[in-house]
């Protein structure tokens, strides 16, 4: 019932509902949680499509945010899914434009917004959610919220030295000589056509630890596995 199926007095039916999804965006979510969480659902199924038209290939896309994540906040209204922040600001985007296109013959559209979300966060974005499956899998990272009983970036780690004597110290649930996963939420990618890199976040200060060569061609998820292993490496070598 939200959305009329009739066409208004000066207005079609498609232009109506194109009203009706403005509103969504810039009003009605803003009310509460509850209204925020199902204006959102709504918002994101409806211009999902639109949003993957605009990927090209060798880039691939992910943004709906994950069911059984959330954010070191535990907020149910944010996601560790960060490529959904790119989707909800194209969001943002498209509904105003929609909107101005419709009220008026003489409104462009602004193609070079859509370029910068495209060319840049996107691919970033999703570089950064391949890099957390990936290093999941090869246990250098870690997603758990603050408060939980886990391996920091700053706990020391039980190693033997080569005289065959310990070092350090062991923290709960880390085997013998394993490096210490990082926190996800520490962890940033800087993107370039040519080479990516993995920058982490510590004490205020960021220092990008891992950096790997890409081809223009070269499939995301090529760069995100590299990156993971090189980060295993890094934390050997730390």
């Amino acid at each position: 019932m939200t959305f009329p199926q009739t066409p208004g007095v000066n207005e079609g039916r498609i232009e109506r509902q194109r009203k009706t999804l403005y509103w969504l965006s810039l009003q009605l979510r803003l009310v509460n949680r509850s209204f925020y969480i199902a204006c959102m659902h709504v918002l994101r199924s409806t211009y999902l499509p639109a949003y993957n038209s605009f990927i090209r290939p060798p880039y691939t896309s992910d943004p709906f945010p994950l069911s059984s994540s959330s954010t070191s906040t535990g907020s149910p209204l944010e996601t560790m899914q960060r490529e959904t922040q790119v989707l909800d600001l194209f969001i943002a985007l498209k509904v105003r434009e929609d909107v101005m296109m419709d009220d008026s013959e003489l409104h462009l559209e602004r193609e070079e917004s859509f370029k910068d979300l495209f060319d840049l966060m996107q691919p970033r974005s999703r570089l950064e959610d391949l890099v957390r499956h990936y290093g999941l899998l090869k246990k250098v990272v870690h997603t758990n919220p603050p408060g939980v009983s886990t391996i920091s970036s700053s706990t020391p780690v039980f190693r033997v030295n080569n005289s065959g004597t310990s070092s350090g110290s062991a923290s709960q649930g880390t085997k013998l000589g394993a490096p210490a996963p990082l926190a996800f939420s520490a962890l940033s990618i800087s993107f370039s056509p040519r080479k990516v890199g993995l920058v982490l976040t510590s004490t205020g200060r960021k220092r990008t630890i891992v950096e790997v060569a890409r081809r223009r061609d070269e499939e995301l998820e090529v760069a995100a596995k590299e990156l993971a292993r090189q980060l295993k490496v890094w934390l050997n070598d730390a």
